[in-house]
């Protein structure tokens, strides 16, 4: 495993930063019920300057740190960042027709040997501007880059793994995907603590663009230490004709919130996000999403399950917007939560705001506790109530992971949500 060096910053890129670092006097954090989109989730205690960003990691972390992804296809490529350190794991890139190649670099080495490939689209995330996204701006280093390009398939996925190792400091990572008309690719991208007691705080930016015709699988898990803050924006842009398969799970960190937002910028652009979350203890996980219909006939199906034990809570709030250009859009939207006390609490509260008159847009939300005609069902037939909960669960969560389509990604992922299973119901 060997660390790369940054390359020297664009000028372009300098001023991006510049300009996040003269703005941030200007916002202020968040506040409870005062600033929209945080009406349940209160960060009083949180003071950023305590956690300054960290230094450059030691690489030699990732050979020992326990990873989400277990089983990897054949052929993956690796890119691996410690703290603020890269360190290159990959295998070489396989080319794609013969003339063409993919390129998976860190995003700061990108910028400057590729800036046609990165300067259009990074810095696009349009969600409400917070210090979270300003700092992350002015504070990335090393991040990740993935681009394919025209007509493009990647044969294996990729892996971007992000390690935090430093006790009391703030890593930022920023990972751009850029795929091409006609191309193809699966990514996948894991977030880690080297330690279960590690206090730190993750300040993450994801941006993809998916061009037309072109097909992509993104895979983001975060399993944090549970001391660990977690805040993040995503965004993603679908042209015509364009598909994504956005997968996100939250296991792990204390408290925090995330941004998802689905662009449906072209007609007949589609788009699938499935979520899942699984808490114990008193961690807090808030998933702000948004679908946005932006182009006349396209799709979007959204859907997240959640598992929330002891007294940790969760959030999910989701809009479906739709522009007036967007005639004919077909949308749906659901969170369905599964509490395992009574302590637990879930919110899940679904949105639509229309502008077209020519749509089909639904939605639906539950909130439950097991059902116990279920859970004397199954004691009936002979096992004890811990099997029988374990039971209902698996099969609550079954239905998320039959929406992977058979292969390694629902291996996988059925995996992994196992694992969590035996830590949340120990």
């Amino acid at each position: 495993m060997t660390t790369l060096s940054a390359a020297p910053a664009p000028v372009w890129l300098a001023a991006l930063r510049s300009g996040a670092a003269e703005e941030l006097p200007t916002l202020s954090l968040p506040t409870f019920r005062g600033t929209p989109g945080w009406e349940f989730t209160e960060i009083p205690e949180l003071d950023l300057d305590t956690y300054p960003q960290a230094a450059a990691g030691d690489a030699s972390v990732a050979e020992s740190a326990s990873l989400i992804f277990d089983h990897l296809p054949e052929g993956t490529i690796r890119l691996t960042q410690v703290d603020q350190a890269i360190a290159d794991a990959t295998t070489p890139v396989p080319p794609g027709d013969g003339t063409k190649q993919a390129t998976v670099l860190p995003l700061e080495v990108a910028a400057a040997l590729h800036p046609e490939l990165v300067e259009p689209f990074l810095g696009r995330i349009e969600t409400a501007r917070t210090p979270f996204t300003a700092r992350n701006d002015r504070d990335w280093t090393g991040g990740f880059f993935v681009h394919v390009p025209r007509g493009v398939r990647l044969e294996a996925p990729v892996l971007l793994s992000l390690i935090q190792d430093q006790a009391g400091r703030t890593v930022s990572p920023r990972t751009l995907i850029v795929i091409e008309d006609g191309a193809e690719a699966e990514v996948w991208s894991q977030t880690v603590s080297s330690s279960p007691e590690l206090e730190a705080l993750v300040n993450g930016v994801v941006e993809i663009h998916v061009g037309q015709n072109a097909r992509l699988r993104f895979v983001d898990v975060q399993d944090l230490s549970e001391q660990t803050w977690i805040f993040g924006a995503q965004r993603a842009t679908i042209e015509r004709d364009g598909w994504i398969d956005w997968i996100t799970l939250g296991l792990g960190s204390a408290k925090g919130k995330v941004f998802q937002e689905t662009s449906l910028d072209g007609p007949g652009a589609h788009g699938r996000v499935t979520g899942g979350y699984a808490t114990h203890g008193t961690q807090h996980l808030d998933f702000d999403t948004l679908q946005t219909h932006m182009a006349p006939n396209t799709t979007s199906d959204l859907a997240f399950r959640g598992v929330v034990a002891e007294k940790s809570s969760t959030v999910w709030r989701g809009m479906i917007k739709v522009d007036e250009a967007g005639q004919q859009t077909d949308a749906f939207q659901e969170s369905r939560n599964l509490l395992l006390g009574r302590k637990a609490h879930a919110d899940a509260i679904p949105g639509l705001e229309i502008a077209a008159n020519d749509v089909r847009c639904t939605h639906a939300a539950a909130i439950a506790q097991i059902d116990p005609d279920q859970l004397f069902y199954l004691r009936s037939r002979g096992l004890s109530l811990n099997m029988a909960r374990r039971m209902v669960i698996e099969g609550f969560l079954a239905e998320l992971v039959t929406r992977f389509e058979e292969g390694p990604v629902r291996e996988a992922l059925g995996e992994i949500l196992q694992r969590r299973m035996d830590a949340v119901l120990k």
